[in-house]
């Protein structure tokens, strides 16, 4: 059994500070409650990033690179359209379960987003939407373009739900969410 890569102190200060901002908002939180939070003093976060600002530009981007690259791994990697939907599927329900704070803080906290940041954000995330509704044409070549990205941005919603909704164990919440996002494709995926 392999073990998960360390994280670097970068990363770990992310973390947290995704955390913190989902708990309490991007202005709710100080930079010197963020450096205590990460077990040093504020401005030696200045160490790692130049701003606050710019850990929240980090946060946002560096996911939606993410979700980018890795639904391209998985549709490359699937054998067929239908498997390449069910590979989507299962790789946002990840995201989602792994990353509720990162829902969170893109909800609450988009428009303190640095306008350059956000703008490549919207680019990456329109490819990954494009990447979804490209398999949902090939799997039904009647849907529009526009259609195909409806559907895709409907299942996003219903899994992005996730941090609003702690229920059920993990596990259980990991099938739940497949089963609607499978579902809300009406008949794309088995």
């Amino acid at each position: 059994m392999t073990s998960a890569p360390t994280k670097t102190r970068r990363e770990q200060i992310l973390d947290t500070a995704a955390e913190l901002f989902a708990a309490r908002g991007f202005h709710g939180v100080s930079v010197s409650e963020l450096g205590a939070a990460c077990g040093i003093s504020g401005p030696a976060l200045y160490k790692h990033f130049p701003s606050k600002d710019a850990m929240l530009a980090e946060m946002l981007v560096s996911i939606s690179q993410e979700l980018l690259r890795e639904g391209r791994a998985r549709v490359r990697a699937a054998e067929g359209t239908t498997a390449a939907i069910e590979a989507l599927i299962d790789w946002h329900v990840d995201f989602a379960l792994r990353d509720r704070a990162l829902i969170v803080v893109q909800e609450r906290d988009w428009q303190s987003l640095p306008r350059e940041a956000r703008d490549q954000v919207r680019t990456l995330q329109r490819k990954y939407v494009d990447l979804w509704a490209d398999q949902l044409r090939d799997r039904d070549p009647s849907l529009s373009t526009d259609t195909a990205r409806a559907m895709a941005h409907g299942v996003f919603g219903l899994i992005n739900s996730t941090p609003h909704n702690r229920v059920l164990p993990e596990e259980d919440t990991r099938a739940v969410l497949t089963q609607m996002a499978r579902a809300a494709l009406g008949g794309l995926v088995t």
